[in-house]
């Protein structure tokens, strides 16, 4: 799994003109989250390309881009090309040349198109003939509020449940997957927090996952925001980036998580699959729960895709997840609409409706005997929907 020198030092490049784009998109347009979301070399090593203007940074990716055609592991040219063509799309639609479809094709190589109807009925039916098994019966949507009820976790007592989640995940981490090169005392606390757009965050840096109070909780949603932003989640590919990066086993733009790009819908998939890497999803109730985040993601697709490229109102879009929405309350709706609201993260909500099936199909395909080369090749690389299906291909 070690990369090629060339590859490394390629990754150098590639880390400072993905910076440079950053510090021109956060200049112009004011956004604090910029284009990188989460910078790990904290030390400053690798310091922001001088971009004056949009067409200097195209140029640099585009010679970046052919430079990527001659690098030795096939993986890595297909990642790096796509990722230069993803950045270059970022600049077309910071100059007003890319749509929305166009967004989701070229930064997350995706289908221009939601979750289909029929995804979303069969998902639907899946968690009927779940609920009925756990003996809930009546319509859809009273089956799903009484299990929810059933399983809520009162408002003032979630941070507490999700830390001990949150320590249950991390032993089963180091159990069934790998050991993790830090110690507990270096793991993830807990905020709860109100009136954001997203339901939990990892603020890797700080050490902190937010969770957002405001949706109604249950101890299976709070289980799978555990294994999501905590272990084998957002903190364990964190720790795992700095540290294989320290040992020079992975190049240096790993260090960056990148908001819309090739990258996004592996990085999600990571986290949403950690359930079954952990061998922890066999109870009934994560199984419904783990439909239940299938069928929230594919709603979100569909709600983004009325909003940004058919073009109803906020109101109608908030009307209508309304109406969809079988779990979380108001407050899940109030964040869904302000994620996909926000004209830099708006396609990002994809990435949760592909990441999932991209990361669990490549590890169910996995011999156990190779697992543990595996585990380093995808956080040892940034990888697309493409490249993480490249383990095997020789260098």
């Amino acid at each position: 799994m070690t990369l090629s020198k060339a590859t490394l030092e390629f990754g150098e490049r590639m880390a400072e003109a993905i910076l440079g784009v950053d510090r021109r998109f956060r200049a112009e347009s004011g956004d604090p989250d910029g284009l990188v979301v989460v910078n790990l070399d904290t030390g400053g090593r690798y310091r922001p390309a001088d971009f004056p203007t949009y067409q200097a940074a195209r140029t640099e990716f585009a010679a970046l881009a052919r430079h990527a055609e001659r690098l030795p592991e096939p993986d890595r040219r297909v990642y790096y090309g796509e990722l230069c063509d993803a950045t270059a799309a970022f600049i077309d639609w910071r100059e007003e040349r890319l749509d929305f479809a166009g967004q989701l094709r070229r930064f997350l190589r995706v289908p221009a198109e939601p979750a289909s109807e029929a995804a979303v009925d069969s998902l639907r039916a899946e968690l009927a003939a779940l609920l009925a098994e756990a003996g809930y019966q009546g319509p859809l949507a009273a089956r799903c509020a009484a299990w929810e009820q059933a399983n809520r976790v009162a408002a003032d007592a979630v941070p507490a449940a999700l830390a001990d989640l949150m320590d249950e995940a991390w032993t089963r981490t180091e159990c069934h997957l790998l050991p993790i090169p830090a110690s507990r005392s270096d793991g993830m606390t807990v905020t709860a927090v109100s009136g954001v757009a997203f339901n939990a965050r990892c603020d890797y840096l700080r050490r902190t996952v937010e969770l957002n109070t405001d949706p109604t909780l249950t101890r299976p949603a709070l289980k799978h925001l555990a294994v999501h932003e905590g272990c084998p989640g957002h903190y364990v590919q964190f720790k795992l980036r700095e540290t294989l990066h320290a040992r020079g086993r992975s190049a240096a733009d790993s260090l960056l998580s990148v908001v819309n790009t090739v990258s996004s819908s592996v990085f999600e998939g990571i986290a949403d699959a950690g359930m079954a890497m952990i061998e922890w999803d066999r109870a009934l109730d994560d199984r419904i729960q783990a439909v239940a985040t299938r069928y929230r993601a594919a709603i979100g697709t569909q709600a983004a895709w009325r909003l940004h490229a058919l073009g109803w109102p906020a109101g109608e879009v908030a009307d209508w997840l309304r109406a969809m929405t079988l779990f979380g309350g108001e407050g899940w709706v109030a964040n869904r609409l302000a994620f996909i609201g926000a004209p830099a993260r708006a396609v990002l909500i994809w990435s949760y409706w592909w990441g999932e099936r991209v990361v669990a199909d490549v590890w169910r395909q996995v011999r156990p005997g190779d697992q543990a080369a595996f585990l380093e090749f995808l956080h040892g690389r940034m990888h697309s929907n493409r490249s993480i299906a490249m383990f095997d291909e020789p260098a």
